[in-house]
């Protein structure tokens, strides 16, 4: 018999599509890696499973870094297993080969990721044929529940239906690997060609972001603010007071962005203007109307994140996850990778479902207008709401007809969110009265504006706090009750006050506001609607858009402050070549949305693939060309003069492209010869940290340098005599023993001591970049050391401030740090820092998380935090601590030492403390027993969880395989 293979994109989906089946289509047999019936075998990736790569041909391994093998465009791409997931490939593989399965069913996420990630796979199963040649259906969901995943399976589409998808995914995929291997690879050439080795990484998508937030960033620089009144104007009318301001009736907008009807730019016109109408009576004319104002639309992925990020201070990152445990885990929402913010127009019926589980749903501050809903009849067709115009391949995000439990607090939060916006659209508009008075004395016009909420509508869902925010009330002129004037009535003028206010440049972006400019390409779109409408020639798809914001903030081009993102010296310095090169292709949000929106015309079979590959591949060959072929020496740009003179000859030092150099004593000359290098070890210095390093001649432990062979590093940077050269040059400093070692006499006078040593109670005194006892260096009161405590101001990347290592030598243990870096396993981890007496140096000591079981007395959980401290070959390894002696056998069983730590996976089941192997045990099966996880059938095999299943690396294992799994995610305590 023939069976049907069923691909999902995640083990959780392939779990709710056999849940989902089994009643229509018989029970399913669970096994290692898919489940069975008669009809379907089904199976999962776990994510991308295949990556494209450069044919063997056309792969350069050795000089990829040369201009001279540039640029790289292959004719066709080949396919890679990715590494860490290659036996879950195989076992897909393996059931996509089998004679039986005579058709497929992709049923990965619906979306133009989801479809690469099928194609890939299938492709690679075929091997040099290119694919399995098997019929090929597409399973299409929106929403996870039972329901939705039968009545998908009954609504099938075709393999021709998704090629416009497939095509754009395929192409996306290329385009940014074509753009990002030449690109990164040209730019990293043409930085590292006067030697070193700087990566400059560029993205198709990446770098236009980046340009947006670089040129907000730029104009807040640049900006010079200005001086500028209001005049607030007090009325006595019989019946009360109101104000009003000042504003010029005959105003009209020009090229100046400042200028407003209600500013004025001299202080004497202000005060002319207030000594004019003091005590003077108005004439006042009122005109009132009526306004509605409308809900905001349904939620797409990128307003969703807007609105959490404003909110809630989400990240873009953070909220997609939420949204997609809440589609995926809890079948709460909608498929949220979206950019539709409309419902399909046959989704009338399932929108009144949806209400009648709100009313129902024991969300006590949501069900009275539920049910509300449900009685006015509000749930009905509306072009606003539903229209199939607007839904692309998916609808918005909206509720599903289930009712969740178990939330988290944030995924509470966004559920909440999404929930009141989906309520929201369907209530009556808010209704306000709206009364524009104008009162004027003498020559001179006063305006008040009052905003009446008469009918609240859908602002009644969000509460009064809602209500006042949408009213956008304005100090003195809006938003207030007027107080009547009556007909011929004329107010006395009892007071009029020059204001005097300060322009203000424009607010760096935050994570809503680089979505919302993301969206629509740079373009500055208020309208909502508008918007909408421009988003298909936005930046990279709602799916991407916070990968793209987070690539940015690992690569230290931006750096995240609050809720503003603020670009790094490194993002100005590639915004320079890049306009440099006059490579706009990569600096102009508009223009890379155009290609974005090809790829959504390819979607719909507008526009063909080898279309736009052909004009990907001339924009790659010419970002490299004009890199390649530049000959000037400099890039021209907007660079900085330092304050400090030059240390050689007094002279003006410059910045340039690629260094700060000295320019003569009136800086227009090549000066002495001075200089130093921008971005030494592949680090950038900002602006400031190179006036301090010339005027301070040191600066630092700074942390993001690279090593040549990748990996990172803390150093002191100084500028030191070059006495061959005769001049001064950069240096690092590792903060090894070269005073000591030297001999050269160290003063402490001018410092405070941090506290005692440990070792001999001496003063202990921050030197270089460690922290010692003054006996463990020579000092004018004792030249030969006789102590050898010392300390690292940084350890594993983790800033050790003063307060810290004063409370260290004081109490003899730190405050929980969390900024360490395993140099072993890249991760970050907490710990204390704890005085070992035994070792005689100090240690790490790791949290102990509460466990339900009785706690055992361990010993505490160190390894060596000064060894740690050494980031470079050039710093000396501390000397070990000496092995204990061995403890006599006893009668009585001591407790296992709790000296193993989890990695990031198990911790996230059991906790992050240092813990005893068979504690371990106990810990995973205390979890898997509250949450649930045994086979009902078989309560010796563990069922995985979204936690367990990165721990066991498939979803269920048997009991006995339990000790040997977990034991490769433990790691010795010397291993930090």
């Amino acid at each position: 018999m023939t069976k049907t293979l069923v691909i999902a994109e995640k083990p959780s989906v392939a779990q709710d599509i056999v849940r989902a089946l089994t009643p229509a289509y018989g029970k399913f047999d669970k096994h290692e890696d898919h489940f069975e019936n008669e009809q379907f075998v089904v199976t999962s990736a776990v994510g991308h499973l295949v990556e494209i790569q450069a044919p063997e041909e056309f792969d350069v391994k050795r000089g990829k870094w040369s201009f001279a093998n540039l640029p790289v465009i292959p004719p066709r791409f080949d396919l890679k297993p990715v590494d860490k997931t290659k036996s879950r490939l195989n076992a897909v593989v393996k059931q996509a080969k089998r004679k039986d399965v005579t058709q497929l069913i992709n049923a990965c996420d619906a979306g133009r990721e989801g479809e690469l990630i099928f194609r890939l796979i299938e492709q690679y199963a075929g091997g040099a044929k290119g694919g399995l040649g098997k019929p090929i259906q597409r399973l299409w969901l929106q929403s996870m529940t039972p329901q939705a995943i039968r009545e998908g399976f009954e609504k099938l589409r075709s393999e021709q239906q998704m090629q416009g998808l497939a095509d754009a995914a395929r192409s996306r995929s290329e385009a940014d690997w074509l753009v990002g291997i030449n690109g990164t690879r040209a730019m990293t050439a043409f930085n590292s060609r006067d030697g070193g080795f700087f990566l400059t990484t560029v993205g198709r998508v990446q770098t236009p972001t980046l340009s947006l937030v670089v040129d907000r960033e730029d104009k807040i620089r640049k900006f010079v603010s200005r001086d500028y009144w209001e005049v607030h104007g007090t009325f006595d009318a019989q019946a009360g007071q109101y104000l009003g301001k000042w504003f010029n009736p005959q105003w009209k907008k020009t090229e100046d962005a400042e200028a407003k009807a209600d500013r004025v730019w001299s202080a004497a016109e202000a005060q002319a203007i207030a000594a004019a109408v003091k005590g003077k009576p108005a004439t006042v004319t009122e005109e009132s109307k009526p306004t509605t104002q409308a809900s905001p639309l349904l939620f797409d992925l990128t307003s969703l994140q807007r609105e959490a990020n404003g909110k809630f201070g989400f990240s873009a990152k953070t909220t997609l996850a939420l949204a997609q445990s809440l589609y995926e885990r809890h079948k709460a929402l909608t498929y949220p990778r979206t950019d539709s913010r409309a419902l399909p127009e046959d989704y009338v019926p399932v929108a009144k479902q949806t209400f009648e589980m709100l009313a129902h749903s024991g969300m006590r501050h949501l069900e009275p207008f539920a049910q509300q809903a449900i009685g006015a009849g509000y749930v009905r067709p509306s072009k606003r709401i539903f229209d199939n115009s607007k839904v692309s391949d998916h609808f918005a995000i909206i509720p599903t007809t289930q009712a969740p439990s178990g939330l988290s607090e944030a995924e509470q939060k966004l559920y909440d969110l999404v929930v009141r916006r989906f309520m929201a659209v369907f209530f009556p508009s808010a209704e306000y009265q709206v009364t524009t008075r104008i009162s004027k004395v003498e020559q001179h016009h006063f305006k008040t504006e009052g905003k009446v909420l008469v009918k609240p509508g859908w602002l009644a869902i969000y509460g009064k706090e809602a209500a006042n925010e949408v009213e956008d009330a304005k100090e003195g002129d809006k938003g207030q009750p007027l107080v009547a004037v009556q007909p011929g009535e004329q107010p006395r003028t009892s007071d009029a006050q020059p204001k005097g206010l300060k322009t203000k440049p424009p607010a760096r972006y935050s994570e809503a506001t680089l979505l919302g400019a993301m969206e629509s390409a740079g373009k500055q779109i208020d309208d909502e609607e508008l918007r909408s409408a421009m988003q298909e020639k936005g930046l990279g798809t709602p799916a991407t858009r916070a990968a793209i914001i987070e690539g940015l903030l690992t690569e230290k081009y931006m750096l995240r402050e609050g809720r503003e993102l603020i670009p790094t010296a490194k993002a100005f310095q590639l915004m320079t070549l890049l306009r440099g090169l006059e490579v706009d292709e990569l600096c102009r949000a508009d223009l890379t949305g155009e290609w974005e929106y090809k790829l959504s015309q390819m979607e719909k079979g507008a526009l063909s693939r080898a279309a736009f590959m052909q004009e990907i591949a001339a924009m790659t060959e010419r970002m490299v060309k004009k890199a390649k072929e530049y000959d000037r020496d400099t890039i021209p740009g907007d660079y900085a003069t330092l304050a400090t003179p030059c240390p050689n000859c007094g002279g003006i030092v410059k910045e340039n492209y690629r260094r700060y150099a000295c320019t003569g004593v009136h800086g227009t000359s090549e000066g002495c010869g001075f200089s130093f290098t921008k971005s030494p070890a592949g680090r950038t210095f900002e602006t400031a940290e190179a006036e301090q390093l010339l005027r301070d001649r040191r600066i630092g432990p700074l942390e993001g340098f690279r090593s040549k062979a990748g990996w990172p590093f803390v150093a002191e940077v100084g500028i030191v005599r070059d006495e061959e050269a005769g001049n001064f040059k950069l240096e690092f400093d590792f903060g090894d023993d070269k005073d000591e070692e030297s001999g050269e006499i160290v003063d402490f006078s001018h410092q405070h001591s941090l506290g005692a040593c440990p070792k001999c109670g001496a003063p202990v005194f921050e030197h270089g970049a460690n922290y010692v006892c003054a006996k463990a260096v020579p000092t004018p009161q004792q030249t030969v050391p006789s102590c050898d405590f010392k300390s690292g101001q940084i350890i594993l990347q983790q800033p050790i401030e003063r307060e810290q290592m004063g409370k260290l030598l004081a109490t003899g243990k730190t405050d929980l740090l969390e900024k360490f870096v395993s140099n072993r396993t890249r991760r970050a981890f907490k710990a204390f820092l704890v005085w070992d007496k035994d070792a005689g140096k100090v240690n790490f000591e790791f949290e102990q998380r509460e466990s339900k079981y009785p706690a055992r007395k361990t010993a505490a959980a160190k390894t060596g935090a000064a060894g740690a401290a050494r980031t470079s070959a050039a710093a000396k390894k501390a000397p070990a601590a000496k092995k204990a002696p061995a403890a006599k056998k006893t009668a009585a069983r001591k407790p296992a030492a709790a000296n193993y730590r989890p990695d990031a996976a198990l911790a996230a089941v059991i906790g992050d403390g240092a813990v005893a192997r068979t504690e371990v045990v106990k810990k995973v099966w205390d979890y898997v027993k509250a949450h649930n996880l045994q086979d009902p059938k078989d309560k010796r095999v563990i069922v995985a969880d979204a936690k367990l299943l990165p721990v066991f690396g498939k979803d269920r294992i048997n009991m006995f395989e339990l000790t040997g799994i977990v034991g490769q995610h433990l790691h010795s305590q010397g291993e930090a």
